[in-house]
């Protein structure tokens, strides 16, 4: 998928991840991660590549590209894995020179129309104080429960029900 939102204006898109890009997608984590963990006290690089390595699906993701840069990565994963009722926006990352400037909004809108192609709803899960929470609230989310660390989200099902 790619958008070239106007004359001038940034190309965006999304292509496949493989296994081998594991590394550039840990060290991209880490960079978006960096600020809202380090407010918490909870800004650990091993717990980072743990949390990251205990649930790599490549088929699963995809990078994010500005202009052809690799800019950030989001995976969006079927539950089950085999007829999903919903599904996990799992990961959604952007470079911290990128944000602010649409990127996320766009990959956001990919999200969405996927999932509504599908007639499910998207769960998603966000570090307290994080600026994602204004983000996901702003994207038609409602917050469903919190935990130790992380606010968690539901977007309804809209569109169609294919079967």
């Amino acid at each position: 998928m790619t958008m070239d939102t106007a004359q001038g204006s940034p190309l965006l898109a999304l292509t496949p991840a493989s296994e081998d890009d594991f590394e550039a997608l840990l060290a991209l984590r880490m960079a978006a991660m960096r600020e809202s963990l380090q407010r918490l006290g909870r800004f650990d690089p091993q717990r980072a590549r743990e949390r990251l390595s205990r649930a790599f699906e490549p088929g699963h993701t995809r990078h994010i590209l500005l202009d052809g840069d690799a800019v950030g990565f989001v995976v969006l994963l079927p539950v089950p894995p085999v007829d999903p009722d919903h599904l996990v926006l799992d990961h959604l990352y952007i470079a911290p020179q990128a944000q602010r400037r649409g990127v996320g909004s766009w990959v956001m809108s990919q999200v969405l129309d996927e999932a509504d192609l599908l007639g499910l709803p998207v769960r998603v899960m966000a570090l307290k104080l994080s600026d994602a929470n204004a983000f996901y609230l702003h994207h038609g989310f409602a917050l469903q429960h919190e935990s130790e660390w992380d606010l968690h989200y539901l977007r309804p099902a809209r569109g169609p029900v294919h079967g």
